[in-house]
Formats: C-alpha cells, structure tokens, sequence
C-alpha cells in the first residue's frame, strides 16, 4: 500500500497504536482482521492526503496485450517470450512496478489479489462501494501490468 519498506513498518507501528488507544470501540466476536485494516487504510488514506491532494493518473492507451505486442516487436514472436518474461521479473521490479500504480488502484489490488479479501470486505475495509472495487482492480491491473511490461523490457 506504500513505496517502501520503511513507510510500510511505520504505517503498521501507527495502526497498532491506534488500535490500542481505541480498543473499547472493538466488538468483540467482529473480524479482528478487518478492523486492524480498516485503521491501517485509514491512516493511509490520511497520509496520502497530506502528501497530495490530486491523486496519481496513467493514461491507459495501451491494451491488456502490451507486453506481447511490446516482445513481439523486438524479437518477432516466439514461444518462450512469457518464459523469458517471468525469469527477468524480480521480486524488487514487482514492488517497483506496485508502487508504482496511483494509490487508490493499489490499495484494491493489495487486498483483493495479496490479501485474499472478497470484494465485499475490501469495498468494507476502503468504505467505497463495490462496483468501485471492480472498477479500480480491473484498472489497477492493466496499469500493474504495463509497468511490469515496462521492466521486463528494460532487461531484455
């Protein structure tokens, strides 16, 4: 949900905090999970706002193929070029690529595709309808993929 490991730690050290100075207001037998997230997001989405008020955008001209037609222009096709792909891709390039996409589309993206939450508990946890937790994880994808697409063309 942040762009790096350093503001994550903080941002899980606040949220507990908070926890504990507002742990009357946990109703026990509730899911624990969900209202420690719901802080975090919370406390999140407040340090997004004072970092900055207009959010991130990425113009989303390319298709959901970029990658593809990207290697296909280079090398001329082939059938190891998803293979090829994968191998160059590492863990930091992922991260990278993950920070990398505007907050609100990845704060979707971490909870429904990392966090294993429905659409239901994450539209809950982000206080935003569901329709808008579809409508973010299909963008936060495509945008996820073309910055991997990006990295994994900067090493070929």
């Amino acid at each position: 949900m942040v762009g790096s490991r350093e503001e994550a730690e903080d941002l899980v050290q606040e949220t507990y905090a908070r926890a504990f100075r507002s742990w009357r207001s946990y109703t026990p037998g509730t899911n624990l999970r969900a209202w420690l997230l719901r802080i975090l997001t919370n406390l999140n989405i407040d340090r997004g706002r004072r970092a900055s008020r207009r959010p991130e955008t990425q113009p989303l001209e390319e298709g959901d193929y970029f990658l593809y037609n990207r290697l296909e222009e280079r090398t001329g096709g082939g059938e190891s070029d998803e293979e090829r792909v994968v191998e160059r891709l590492s863990q930091d390039d992922i991260v990278s690529a993950l920070s990398s996409v505007p907050r609100d589309f990845r704060d979707v993206i971490v909870l429904v595709d990392i966090g294993d939450f429905t659409y239901q508990d994450a539209a809950q946890i982000l206080d935003i309808p569901v329709g808008t937790v579809m409508s973010r994880l299909h963008r936060g994808r495509r945008i996820l993929k073309q910055e991997l697409a990006q990295s994994a063309l900067e090493t070929t």
